[in-house]
């Protein structure tokens, strides 16, 4: 799995090893290096909306627009894909979400249309469990 760091992450000093707030399944990893061969660089956006709210969209790197709403949770390293797709979330569902650690995973079937994967017949998906204590005190938050 790769994962990244976000601002989110503690900050200053020689802090202990950081505890990562999202990591990519093998199979998300290899659909993103497919999709950054088609589409160029990539991001994530996590919405929390009705439809696809628990389906991460992924977007050509800047076409969707974040603003004050929105959370940088990191920048993901991705092997094979030369620069870190960045994942956003509403600040709303971060503020659901911020004890628990995500894992981006990819199963068969068609999410939202606007997501780049969706002409794969496959779609991302979100996996999450609860943070240990340890971790959440490696979040600095």
């Amino acid at each position: 799995m790769s994962g990244g760091e976000g601002p989110l992450a503690a900050a200053g000093g020689a802090a202990p090893e950081r505890a990562s707030r999202i990591a990519l399944s093998a199979a998300a990893t290899e659909l993103l290096r497919l999709l950054h061969a088609q589409h160029g660089p990539l991001m994530f956006h996590q919405s929390g909306g009705c439809c696809d709210g628990s389906a991460p969209m992924c977007y050509p790197a800047g076409e969707f627009r974040t603003g004050s709403s929105d959370v940088l949770l990191a920048r993901l390293t991705v092997e094979g894909v030369p620069e870190p797709v960045g994942f956003w979330m509403s600040a709303d569902q971060f503020e659901r979400w911020r004890h628990t650690h995500l894992t981006v995973d990819v199963v068969p079937g068609r999410g939202s249309g606007f997501s780049l994967e969706a002409p794969e017949g496959v779609r991302f998906l979100i996996r999450s469990r609860l943070f240990t204590d340890e971790e959440r005190a490696g979040l600095g938050d």
